[in-house]
């Protein structure tokens, strides 16, 4: 990861404090950026799009809850990292930020060697889960042709929430894969019960039901699909056990996978530009 190539946004009032992380960052091989208050600095953010934001909490006018809350907002700003920097070290405060979707928290005063570490290892994570993204996703289920019609894999099951998706591009690249809670938890640098309530407060389900949901859609798009047997797609979807995946089926489905197979069809139509399935039973 070249710093050279990574673009720093340092939105702080106080002109000394932000002209010396400005000057730090810059000798360490950094482009840096710099803003005077909140509204600024969406400005700035939106201008440049940086790889990662720096922003105090308290700030005249608009402060920093405010600043992250309007950039997690913006499909195009939301998964830009962002660390807060402040002088208060309560409890609550540290909760609030890491609710609201911050990255990291950092406390004044603050050395330039914290301050790098803090902006290294977040720049590191994002660049893995951009990796995991970026290959993963390549492995998806070979489409077969229905009445000589191509078959688009479904829309995602997952809900458009800014805070949550490098919780949820996670589960789609690695669900696949066998992977649990703790594996999604290390993924995105949190604890899991911290994670667990998260999700389950903002989208009324658990990561491990994300989980299942998503294997259970793609079981559903193998089934009819493809010709695999059930133990084969079990395995493709991160099943080690076909009787697991067999009940886990059927619990959701009320009928085990080769039953419900046999009892459906798949039929394509088109809305506008977008394939969807019509399933229908025989």
């Amino acid at each position: 990861m070249s710093k050279s190539s990574k673009k720093i946004l340092v939105i702080e009032d106080d002109n000394i404090t932000r002209n010396l992380y400005l000057k730090g960052l810059e000798a360490k091989g950094f482009e840096s950026v710099g803003a005077a208050n909140g509204r600024v600095g969406i400005q700035q953010v939106q201008e440049h799009v940086p790889d990662l934001v720096i922003c105090d909490i308290t700030m005249p006018d608009m402060d920093g809850y405010s600043v992250l809350t309007t950039l997690r907002q913006d499909p195009l700003t939301a998964i830009i990292p962002f660390i807060f920097l402040t002088g208060s070290s309560t409890r609550a405060d540290v909760r609030k930020a890491m609710e609201m979707g911050a990255d990291d928290y950092i406390t004044k005063p603050s050395t330039l060697d914290e301050l790098l570490r803090a902006i290294a290892s977040r720049l590191q994570r994002q660049a893995n889960l951009q990796y995991w993204c970026a290959t993963k996703l390549q492995k998806v289920a070979k489409p077969v042709s229905v009445a000589k019609t191509a078959v688009t894999p479904p829309k995602s099951i997952f809900p458009n929430i800014p805070q949550l998706k490098e919780v949820f591009d996670f589960i789609e690249a690695h669900y696949h894969q066998g992977i649990t809670l703790c594996d999604v938890a290390e993924a995105v640098g949190y604890s899991s019960a911290y994670l667990t309530n998260r999700v389950a407060r903002q989208t009324g389900e658990t990561v491990n039901c994300w989980i299942v949901k998503r294997r259970m859609a793609g079981a559903r798009f193998l089934l009819q699909n493809d010709d695999r047997t059930v133990e084969q797609i079990a395995k493709e979807l991160g099943y080690q056990d076909v009787s697991h995946f067999s009940r886990q089926f059927r619990q959701h489905h009320g009928l085990p996978p080769q039953a419900w197979r046999r009892e459906k069809t798949c039929c394509v139509t088109k809305t506008g530009e977008t394939n969807y399935y019509s399933v229908t039973s025989k």
